[in-house]
């Protein structure tokens, strides 16, 4: 597998946000799946952003991993934190085995 599995969350992130014309610092919060806690620390680390725009709630360790519904559960729990908000922008990211990294921006 490829060794920069970790920061695969970060690179997804960074690409949807340069898809949108916005930068990381921009985003309400972030909600990063990982099976692993190094994921999320290295790539909040490589997003360069604060503890609490991360994980708000908790990640997948806290919350739940389940298994092939991970980014079911990141989009809901993103959408129901915007609502509760009112508005904000939103990204939502995960890894998979083998250095994937997928990201999905989302506003209100």
């Amino acid at each position: 597998p490829d060794n920069t599995l970790h920061a695969q969350p970060a690179r997804a992130i960074l690409a949807a946000c340069e898809r949108e014309g916005i930068a990381a610092a921009d985003l309400d919060f972030v909600e990063i799946n990982e099976a692993f806690g190094a994921v999320v620390a290295r790539s909040q680390a490589e997003l360069g952003l604060p503890d609490d725009v991360v994980n708000i709630h908790g990640g997948g360790i806290a919350i739940g991993h389940p298994i092939g519904a991970s980014g079911n559960r990141l989009v809901v729990h993103a959408v129901h934190e915007l609502l509760h908000r009112g508005s904000g922008t939103a990204a939502v990211a995960l890894c998979g085995g083998g250095g994937q990294g997928d990201a999905l921006i989302l506003k209100r």
